[in-house]
């Protein structure tokens, strides 16, 4: 254990009213929990809105609320989803994360060592991608009127002058690539909350992506696109590229890697991979010439061992993402309908 997570003992009792009342027990829950396993120079300010040095380059500024049921799932909980899930959508655009902000929304009678197990994890992720958190807000509220804990996080990064990806920027006879496996973190989430058992316990694919993408951007400053599937997964996401672009999507059926144990999980659910959620992957859609570049890249980073070309793009004055399936036959690859899964992130 490290030093960040030594204490005097975990937390005991619950969350109360007085925890969100702004006196004494919440200025006591920020420093006792919060500030303890969050600490950092920026934190350690003690204003209410911190205060950054900013590099050069443009600003990219992301909000993501997670309402994840359950809580605490193989291969992450709400507390690192919150940082992945931020951190992300910056790493999207191109941008550098510098810091994070986090609000916490939480319900009367929580337990408090469940909360300091989310806040362990959550400093701990963001230890790991290096990116702070360097303000926050708690509120509480009545018995019922929540679900535990709800986490919006902000992450705030910057962007390299040069450097423009857009999901308007997609051109005909590009590229699309994959990082990895796909559906990994839907199957993860379902099987915990209908205590689902499989052979091999399915993990989500939690993680953040950003040291990828600056690897990524650093071999080619000139991918076109950048886009993490998730809700709604790899279909959703290339639908909403294809529109953005006003162009078409081919994909190769066989060359979309899914896990054995995620396919079968889905086949016995009765899901499509390609609609389930991700949280750790990214697609990448660039020039033909630039693809074997950035698949060797991929390759060499841990998040990108099963990095795959997966299709390419086309004019389509329809927009569509179309399968070339592997019996030869071709098959329209729509918007998700509805919600495959709530609650997933």
């Amino acid at each position: 254990m490290s030093e960040h997570e030594r204490s005097s003992g975990p937390a005991s009792g619950t969350v109360d009213m007085t925890h969100g009342g702004g006196g004494r027990a919440m200025a006591d829950l920020i420093e006792d929990l919060f500030h303890r396993h969050l600490k950092n120079p920026v934190l350690d300010q003690g204003h209410d809105a911190a205060v950054l040095e900013m590099p050069s380059g443009r600003l990219v500024v992301s909000t993501d609320a997670h309402v994840v049921s359950p809580l605490f799932f193989p291969g992450g909980d709400i507390g690192s989803l919150s940082v992945h899930g931020t951190l992300n959508d910056v790493a999207m655009a191109g941008a550098r994360p510098l810091s994070l902000t986090a609000s916490f929304i939480l319900e009367e009678g929580f337990p408090l060592a469940d909360l300091e197990r989310i806040v362990i994890s959550m400093a701990n992720a963001a230890r790991e991608a290096r990116v702070p958190v360097v303000s926050g807000d708690t509120k509480v509220v009545e018995k019922g009127k929540g679900d535990g804990v709800f986490i919006t996080t902000t992450g705030i990064g910057v962007l390299a002058d040069g450097v423009s990806i857009s999901p308007m920027r997609a051109k005909p006879g590009q590229a699309v690539l994959i990082s990895g496996s796909i559906g990994d973190h839907g199957v993860a989430i379902l099987s915990k909350r209908e205590n689902l058992e499989f052979e091999t316990e399915i993990c989500s694919d939690s993680a953040a992506l950003h040291g990828l993408v600056g690897d990524l951007i650093e071999a080619v400053p000139g991918i076109s696109v950048l886009r993490d599937p998730t809700r709604g997964g790899l279909a959703t996401a290339l639908n909403e590229i294809a529109h953005a672009s006003g162009v078409g999507v081919v994909l190769n059926e066989e060359a979309i890697p899914v896990r054995a144990d995620v396919a079968a999980a889905c086949e016995l659910l009765g899901l499509d991979p390609l609609y389930v959620a991700n949280e750790g992957k990214l697609v990448c859609i660039c020039d033909a010439a630039d693809a074997a570049r950035l698949l060797e890249i991929m390759h060499a980073h841990p998040l990108g061992q099963q990095a795959a070309q997966i299709g390419q793009v086309i004019e389509d004055n329809d927009h569509m993402v179309v399968m070339q399936t592997g019996f030869g036959g071709a098959r329209v690859v729509d918007w998700l309908s509805g919600e495959q899964l709530p609650r997933i992130c």
